[in-house]
C-alpha cells in the first residue's frame, strides 16, 4: 500500500468516525463571557495551594539533594 492509498483510507475513516458540524457559527460572542470569568477570580489563594508549597518547602529543607532534580524539571 502506498502512502497516498494510506492517506485516502485514514482520510476516509476519520470522515466516517467524526460526524460532520450542524452550524460551525458561534451563536453568541464568548469574549465579555470570559472577561467575566476572570474577574470573579478568588483573590485569596487556596488552601491546597498553600499546603502543596509547605510540602515541597518541607522536602527540600530535609532532602536538599533534590534541589538540582527539582531545578532540572523546571
Amino acid at each position: 500500500m502506498t502512502d497516498k492509498e494510506n492517506s485516502n483510507e485514514i482520510k476516509s475513516l476519520l470522515k466516517a468516525a467524526i460526524p460532520p458540524v450542524k452550524d460551525p457559527e458561534l451563536r453568541r460572542d464568548l469574549w465579555p463571557q470570559m472577561l467575566r470569568k476572570l474577574d470573579e477570580r478568588p483573590s485569596r489563594v487556596p488552601w491546597l495551594d498553600w499546603a502543596l508549597a509547605a510540602i515541597l518547602s518541607a522536602v527540600l529543607l530535609f532532602f536538599p539533594g533534590a534541589i538540582p532534580a527539582l531545578l532540572y524539571h523546571l
